[in-house]
């Protein structure tokens, strides 16, 4: 029977019914206009039935005359509050408000002029028990009619349409908008069968018609014996939960996880959800799962630094560089430097900032800052104030078969940027790093750190005897989700080509962050300094790499190592298992975002640093990369390299 009855409401004659077109407005009058005279039809035969009244009185007025009178009110106040001008299909309390006032009105006006005929003498233009009655009935059939046109659609609808089931994870206010979008609006992809709520007593409770179910296993029994393979979760919910520890369940279960915006995108300016804006329904991301802590910033002190100030970011269209220019337009620079040597993707840059940012200036430079020369000649230029260094190679692999491009670009390029910025009295230098310099096992890692020695021992010689010279300021990264080249799109990509998805070792683990918190502790980081800082960032736990790759796998819809393999390649050259944000012999302070540490690090003396600086970059030159890399690890003791060619170089 419930198989004929499916066949039947997905046939040609309802399969329509998700594309049929508005009734026009004129017809919705019309329709009310019939449902006002059959009311007073109605009105005239329950008044004759149960009240005498008297209509073969010649004194009364004729029943065709009360027809028409009665008719013409109502058309005037059907137009007067507009009650025809909603969608049946989607009538609101608001429709209903309106029917209301116009029955109501009509009513009352007619009243009025019942004692306006009677005080000249005349009598009651419509019986007054007539025109009670009527009222009732007339706001019956229209409420009726609205109602049930609005749950005849969405009965047919939900059965018509062929698409996908989903339940609906949060009962309140963000929850119940996507059930009522969902429900109402013909073109959603998907059709709620249920809440989902935390409770383990929610079970036989309905909101809106639907069952709530506890988040349990019989839930999960029940979504497939319904074949539900998908779960919304709402805004409010996002805000309550641990995404990577609460969501992990339904990915377990080969659920797909839909979210709508972020809460933090839906907020009015009065800091309350603006469900208008729930519409928008997507795939959960892999880094909403990932549990990272969140980082605020003091905008003022940002705003005190870089207000009125020319800023300068090399590296500027990298995926650093290039959130670090987007992030600087909110604090009103005079004017943004954008310093990069890849051409294509800086006139891209340029004019996506310039088409977001129309007010900003942007003076786009290509410029290779491993020539001294032409960054001395934008410094002089430009004049910046502020200098956010973000231009690196900063691939492991490939830096361990080129370290003398290592050693140009990483330290060279940061040597030059310093010198510059302090001949040309920079305000403050902050010099993007990461977790690899930290007891470094490649040549990157290692590269990265000279470049830390240096700047800070430049500052510390510096500050002895100009105590308002050019403050330096560094910050350590772990790996950035999203960036160039790293580990999520590079399995995005695997996974779209059907796998297999390669993992270098089977515990490795990292930290992770997004672009944007890594932008924000760039910011940060540029007013907490005084010089010679080295900042390191509150990451939260590491991700096992392994398990982000299931994860991703599972996001995608397949069965790790059944629809897609997963191959374990060995680990890399210069790669580690585990990255560190701290040297052993290191410790840290706290500042004033809770979020943000200070490293302590040992001095260096800038005259030796950098006298063995100039020699390697010498032998950089020369391209002699055994003796180059001895020399890293004579400037940087804790190099030790691992499954690298240099590891000969240790012993």
């Amino acid at each position: 029977m419930n198989t004929k009855r499916n066949e039947l409401l997905s046939s040609d004659i309802f399969s329509h019914i998700p594309d049929g077109k508005y009734l026009p407005r004129w017809g919705v009058l019309m329709l009310d206009m019939v449902l006002a005279a059959v009311a007073f039809g109605l009105s005239l035969w329950l008044g004759t039935s149960a009240f005498d009244y008297g209509l073969d009185d010649p004194s009364v007025t004729p029943i065709r005359w009360q027809f028409l009178i009665t008719m013409s009110v109502q058309l005037l106040t059907f137009w007067i509050f507009h009650s025809y001008s909603g969608i049946l299909r989607y009538s609101t309390f608001i429709d209903t408000i309106k029917c209301l006032l116009a029955v109501f009105s009509c009513s009352v006006i007619i009243w009025v002029c019942n004692l306006i005929s009677r005080h000249t003498g005349g009598s009651n233009l419509v019986l007054n028990t007539l025109i009670g009655i009527y009222f009732a009935f007339a706001f019956t059939l229209l409420f009726c009619l609205r109602v049930g046109v609005k749950t005849l659609y969405e009965s047919l609808y939900q059965q018509a349409t062929t698409n996908p089931k989903v339940m609906i994870y949060g009962t309140k206010s963000a929850g119940l908008a996507i059930a009522k979008m969902l429900r109402s609006a013909g073109n959603v992809p998907y059709r709620p069968v249920g809440f989902i709520d935390d409770s383990e007593k929610r079970d036989r409770y309905e909101l809106m018609g639907l069952g709530v179910h506890s988040l349990n296993e019989k839930l999960f029994d029940w979504m497939k014996m319904r074949n539900v393979k998908h779960v919304i979760v709402s805004p409010i919910k996002m805000r309550e939960i641990v995404p990577g520890r609460d969501l992990q369940v339904f990915i377990n279960h080969g659920v797909h996880v839909l979210i709508t915006p972020y809460f933090t995108e839906v907020e009015s300016d009065g800091g309350k959800m603006d469900l208008q804006q729930i519409g928008r329904i997507e795939s959960i991301r892999i880094e909403d799962l990932l549990e990272r802590p969140t980082i605020s910033i003091n905008t003022d002190n940002v705003t005190t630094t870089l207000r009125n100030k020319v800023v300068l970011i090399s590296g500027a269209a990298g995926s650093i560089g290039s959130e670090i220019v987007r992030q600087v337009q909110k604090f009103s620079p005079k004017a943004t430097i954008l310093v990069e040597l890849a051409e294509s993707p800086l006139h891209d840059l340029t004019l996506e900032v310039r088409r977001e940012f129309p007010k900003a200036r942007f003076i786009p430079i290509i410029a290779d800052v491993r020539n001294r020369e032409r960054i001395e000649q934008v410094f002089s230029e430009c004049k910046p104030d502020i200098v956010y260094h973000a231009a690196a190679y900063k691939h492991v692999p490939l830096m361990e078969d080129y370290p003398n491009e290592a050693i140009m670009a990483n330290v060279l390029g940061t040597k030059n940027m310093a010198d510059m910025a302090v001949k040309h009295n920079v305000e403050r230098f902050v010099m993007i790093s990461t977790d690899k310099a930290v007891n470094p096992t490649n040549i990157m890692g290692a590269s990265k750190r000279i470049a830390e020695i240096y700047v800070q021992s430049l500052f510390n010689k510096l500050h002895k005897t100009d105590p308002n010279c050019t403050k330096f300021i560094t910050t350590r990264f772990g790996n950035v989700l999203g960036s160039n080249g790293s580990v999520i799109p590079f399995f995005k990509k695997q996974i779209a080509a059907k796998g297999p998805v390669t993992v270098t070792h089977p515990d490795i683990i990292r930290y992770f962050m997004t672009i944007p918190e890594a932008c924000c502790l760039v910011m940060e980081a540029s007013t907490l300094g005084d010089g010679g800082e080295i900042f390191v960032f509150d990451m939260g736990q590491p991700v096992k790499i392994l398990d982000l790759a299931r994860n991703m796998i599972r996001l995608a819809g397949y069965i790790p190592e059944k629809d897609i393999p997963i191959v374990f390649t060995g680990l890399r050259p210069g790669e580690k298992l585990y990255e560190e944000l701290l040297n052993q012999k290191e410790t840290t302070i706290p500042t004033e975002n809770e979020k943000i540490m200070v490293a302590r690090v040992r001095e260096e003396d800038f005259d030796q640093v950098k006298e063995l600086i100039d020699k390697l970059i010498d032998l950089a030159h020369s391209n002699k990369p055994f003796m180059t890399v001895q020399l890293m690890k004579q400037i940087v003791p804790e190099f030790i390299s691992n499954n690298s060619i240099y590891e000969q170089l240790d012993k």
